[in-house]
């Protein structure tokens, strides 16, 4: 299935979008503020994120954070400081959230073995850290022939 100019374009403005999230996690986010980088309302851009990535703009957000606390877990962060650091301003939520995406306590994930994961090339690491509620985009982009 061929993208046409419109859809190239959307695809244009929802990586800023994403972009804005991957580099500005830790600051605080809401759709309104995500949706103006992509040059459109918040619900038009929350409708057409999740179409194009496959979860909301929230969720997208949150797994970003937490991705990003598991790192600052296995180097021996505390939960606490996790939290703050990844923009989280309740604990409660933090660690709710945490559970939900990684599958277990943030507790519980820094006290687990990660030598295997500190061996990896961090390219690889990365990777094979990610939380598992993560879904592969559904963006077709880099597949030979898209939009040509």
């Amino acid at each position: 299935m061929a993208l046409d100019g419109h859809d190239l374009a959307e695809l244009v403005h929802l990586r800023r979008a994403r972009d804005l999230i991957d580099r500005d996690f830790a600051r605080p986010l809401d759709v309104p503020t995500m949706a103006a980088r992509a040059l459109m309302s918040p619900a038009h851009f929350s409708r057409r994120f999740k179409a194009a990535y496959g979860e909301t703009p929230y969720a997208y957000l949150m797994t970003r954070r937490i991705e990003r606390a598991m790192a600052l877990l296995r180097g021996g962060v505390s939960v606490t400081d996790a939290c703050m650091a990844v923009g989280c301003t309740s604990l409660g939520s933090f660690s709710s959230s945490f559970t939900q995406i990684a599958g277990e306590t943030p507790t519980q994930y820094r006290n687990r073995d990660h030598a295997a994961i500190e061996a990896m090339p961090a390219c690889i690491a990365r990777l094979n850290a990610r939380p598992s509620s993560v879904k592969p985009s559904r963006i077709r982009e880099a597949e030979p022939g898209v939009g040509a």
